[in-house]
């Protein structure tokens, strides 16, 4: 099944002009628990950029936030024999850092050493941040580069915030109409101030929608830190796992039904969705958890087997989505097709997981964009845009 979009070439060079090819300064790692995942991610895409078209400059950033040239090697950047990577197995330098400057003006990144005069590793035209979760989806790295007036691939600060914290992001998808299914929040004063009132907070709510309930981190991805509760005895312990990962927790009922995913991805004249994809219930485990997605590779369904009033429909609400949160660049979005016939959104990512057996890049692949195409489009959308207020 494939839709074949059309596809510009916006910096290719016309009538004979030698051009120098745009740097693409593609950043990964960081201080989240999701620090492997982007690592994997990063070595994808570090695989599909067309080097004949981009120069790209890999830069790690370690579990404690320095940033680290690394070496340009994907094949050192995947999951082997289930072991995660992490950038400081690829940096360089043990000690070294780069430097971004803060200034419009100037695009120049600059590497230091200890005792070594710091070098000049040239101007970067565009920033491929493949950061997942806090200090980086969060619109913490996306404001940094606000600052330093360097266009970057995918939203903003304010829809990468809103993508990452689950509660106001689903706030904003009620005001704009979207369904949205039940969930209570557990701030963290609410928790170290009253325990007690917190946890018959929680207990109210599953009075009202019934167990199991999901305990998941509010800013946190990739699964990491949720734990399916089947009643009261397990509770305590799912919250303490959901805030070693993030203070505040959102807690949410079961839906019954399926889970679909649809992908968006900017064009020149808007934002399109792609087929849908379906994650098939994974024998192993409770839910589609860390190690289904990762370890254990479980795959969905793609396109998903769905009447095409339902693809029509789930397109629709995903791009909806895309513009309630005011994204830009590239969304996942999360759905549950629930037994009664309705999509309710769950979330959406901002910077999903991007490796070729993803969802997103297979969803797109299925609709007739291909991995390079897909990360040079992006590319190509960031250099498109100014940095700046949007």
């Amino acid at each position: 099944m494939s839709e074949n979009p059309s596809h510009s070439n916006d910096l290719a060079p016309s009538g004979g002009e030698a051009r120098r090819k745009p740097r693409v300064a593609v950043v990964f790692g960081g201080r989240s628990s999701e620090h492997a995942i982007s690592v994997v991610t990063a070595g994808a895409v570090l695989r599909a950029i067309d080097r004949t078209k981009y120069d790209v400059l890999p830069i790690g950033i370690t579990t404690d936030g320095r940033w680290a040239l690394t070496a340009d090697e994907p094949d050192r950047m995947a999951i082997a024999d289930r072991k995660l990577p992490s950038v400081a197995d690829l940096a360089e330098s043990a000690e070294g850092g780069v430097v971004l400057p803060v200034d419009p003006a100037n695009r120049e990144v600059v590497y230091s050493e200890p005792g070594s005069v710091p070098k000049a590793l040239g101007e970067v035209d565009v920033v491929f941040p493949m950061l997942h979760g806090p200090y980086g989806e969060d619109g913490t790295l996306q404001g940094l580069l606000e600052l330093s007036g360097v266009p970057y691939v995918g939203s903003g600060v304010l829809a990468s915030a809103v993508g990452q914290d689950k509660e106001y992001m689903k706030r904003v998808f009620t005001s704009f109409g979207l369904p949205v299914g039940p969930y209570v929040t557990i701030r963290p004063r609410e928790w170290e101030q009253d325990p007690s009132a917190a946890r018959k907070k929680i207990v109210d709510f599953a009075g009202e929608h019934g167990w199991p309930l999901f305990v998941k981190p509010a800013r946190a991805g990739s699964s990491i830190g949720i734990t399916k509760v089947d009643d009261l005895s397990g509770l305590d312990e799912a919250i303490a796992e959901a805030q070693r990962h993030d203070p505040k927790i959102l807690v949410e009922s079961l839906l019954r039904g399926r889970e679909i995913e649809c992908g968006v991805l900017e064009f020149e004249d808007g934002p399109r969705a792609s087929v849908p994809a379906e994650i098939p219930p994974v024998s192993a485990h409770d839910f589609y958890d860390f190690e289904a997605k990762y370890i254990d590779s479980a795959t969905g369904l793609v396109p998903a087997p769905l009447t095409d009033e339902q693809t029509a429909e789930v397109r629709r609400l995903a791009v909806e989505a895309f513009d309630a949160a005011s994204c830009e660049g590239l969304v996942r979005a999360d759905f549950f097709l629930t037994e009664d016939g309705e999509f309710v959104i769950n979330e959406i990512n901002t910077m999903p997981g991007f490796t070729p057996i993803s969802m997103y890049p297979r969803m797109w692949q299925e609709t007739g964009v291909g991995y390079p195409e897909l990360v040079d489009r992006l590319i190509q959308a960031a250099l498109r845009r100014s940095t700046g207020l949007r």
